[in-house]
């Protein structure tokens, strides 16, 4: 193992973008902003990848649920 495989890569932080723009209102009837968090199989993104926060991305997710739930969004993409 060299140096150069040890030194660690910085990226930029991701920020959530809920907390920077608190005009952005999280509904299940939004529908072109749910499709944001979720992939192209249908699944919910981890908060990891879309970087934001705990408590926006629960709130992400349970608005995601709700929308499934109402025939808005599909469960699954074929």
């Amino acid at each position: 193992m060299s140096f150069n495989d040890r030194r660690k890569k910085y990226t930029r932080r991701k920020y959530c973008k809920f907390c920077a723009n608190k005009d952005i209102v999280i509904d299940y009837k939004n529908i072109d902003l749910m499709r944001q968090f979720t992939s192209d199989v249908g699944k919910i993104e981890a908060a990891r990848l879309t970087g934001t926060c705990a408590k926006h991305q629960r709130k992400i997710s349970n608005e995601i649920k709700r929308a499934r739930q109402m025939a808005l969004i599909a469960y699954v993409v074929e």
